[in-house]
């Protein structure tokens, strides 16, 4: 798509839909469109007709894997199938954490409709379930209060202060409750991008921001059954070019932010990789 054509329309939608003038950025189509064809493919499965609870319930196990190896507990899958206990040490707990959070984000589409906020903070206190839970849970944080989780590879990503956290979530909620015709890839990297770069809240903010990903890929239709698990791809990917690409986001110019939601969407493309895996050997006898 030529640069000079989208800047004129991109203008035109940006003061009435945000979120769509992103989708007509270079290279945006063409990522969301790929994305399509992938999960257009696995839902197409012939496994999915009949046993697609199965596929789902993996993907949930393979995603939190992948969301907990981004936070820096890079388990093997086996290990999670194994283990029952994880709150014996932090690695431990940020398993723990990543697996509820799969687990419940399924159940909160209703409430992030209503309320992305409500929902965000039912995410956090999710997440911090392992850990001794305090009136900082659940809610963004307040002047002096520090973030307990260093984005690792990204100290010049700068710490937003609160009222600014403040003003752009509710900023974002906005977008969302308003509604928007642009594609769920976009509106999916964009809830992913700004909270991860907010850090809202005092710990847990990767896994919550992948988690709220997650919902709005089922909310938007791509992915209903939660089978495409975009985590599994941020992990095969690499931490090092998943801050990289945030980095492009925080940045607010139109090359980052295209470059994030095509990092979105090849994420979301590998992740529907494992699952037409899982479809393959579901269908062998394998798994």
């Amino acid at each position: 798509m030529a640069t000079n054509a989208a800047q004129p329309a991109a203008q035109e939608l940006s003061a009435t839909d945000p979120l769509a003038a992103l989708g007509i950025l270079p290279g945006v189509p063409e990522a969301v469109d790929a994305v399509r064809r992938a999960v257009d493919a696995v839902y197409g499965h012939r496994v999915m007709r009949r046993r697609s609870d199965e596929v789902t319930a993996e993907a949930a196990l393979r995603g939190a894997r992948g969301s907990a190896a981004l936070a820096g507990a890079d388990w093997p899958l086996e290990e999670l199938r194994r283990r029952s206990d994880f709150s014996a040490d932090e690695q431990a707990r940020t398993v723990g954490a990543a697996l509820r959070l799969t687990a419940e984000a399924g159940g909160l589409l209703g409430v992030w409709r209503r309320s992305p906020l409500q929902a965000l903070a039912r995410l956090h206190l999710v997440a911090a379930g392992g850990a001794a839970v305090d009136a900082t849970v659940g809610r963004p944080r307040l002047a002096g209060e520090p973030v307990d989780e260093p984005l690792v590879g990204a100290a010049e990503l700068d710490l937003p202060k609160p009222p600014e956290v403040t003003a752009r979530l509710d900023g974002l909620t906005a977008l969302l409750l308003a509604g928007t015709s642009a594609p769920a890839l976009v509106v999916a990297a964009v809830v992913h991008g700004e909270l991860l770069s907010l850090r809202p809240f005092g710990s847990f903010n990767g896994p919550v921001a992948r988690a709220a990903e997650r919902i709005v890929l089922v909310g938007t239709g791509l992915d209903p059954k939660s089978i495409c698990p975009a985590e599994v791809g941020y992990a095969e990917l690499g931490t090092a070019a998943y801050l990289t690409a945030l980095e492009g986001y925080a940045s607010g110019t139109a090359e980052g932010m295209a470059e994030w939601i095509g990092h979105c969407g090849r994420a979301l493309e590998l992740g529907v990789r494992e699952s037409v895996a899982v479809c393959e050997a579901l269908q062998r006898g394998a798994a």
